[in-house]
Formats: structure tokens, C-alpha cells, sequence
């Protein structure tokens, strides 16, 4: 591991750990949905809207 570390530039080691709590921030947002989706909920079918 740290053979591969000192064959990367220090640039590079920085901008990685800078970019890693950048990629948290895109994983929480919820996903685009429709409101007239339907969906399956315990066996049930169900509009999106009907939820909320």
C-alpha cells in the first residue's frame, strides 16, 4: 500500500480526499419521482400519492 502511495503525487492523494466527502453529498438526495407512480407496498399497489 504504501509503495503505490509514493508512485501517486501528493496533488493527487489531496484532491482524493477532497472529492470523497463531495460524493456523500450526492449519495443522500432522494431520488426524482413521479407522484402518480405506482408502487408495491406489502403486497398492496399504490399510487406514489397515496402515500404522502
Amino acid at each position: 500500500m504504501s509503495g503505490y502511495l509514493r508512485k501517486m503525487s501528493r496533488r493527487a492523494i489531496v484532491q482524493a480526499l477532497i472529492a470523497l466527502p463531495a460524493l456523500v453529498l450526492f449519495r443522500n438526495q432522494p431520488a426524482v419521482t413521479e407522484p402518480d407512480e405506482i408502487v408495491e407496498i406489502n403486497g398492496w399497489i399504490l399510487r406514489r400519492s397515496d402515500l404522502a
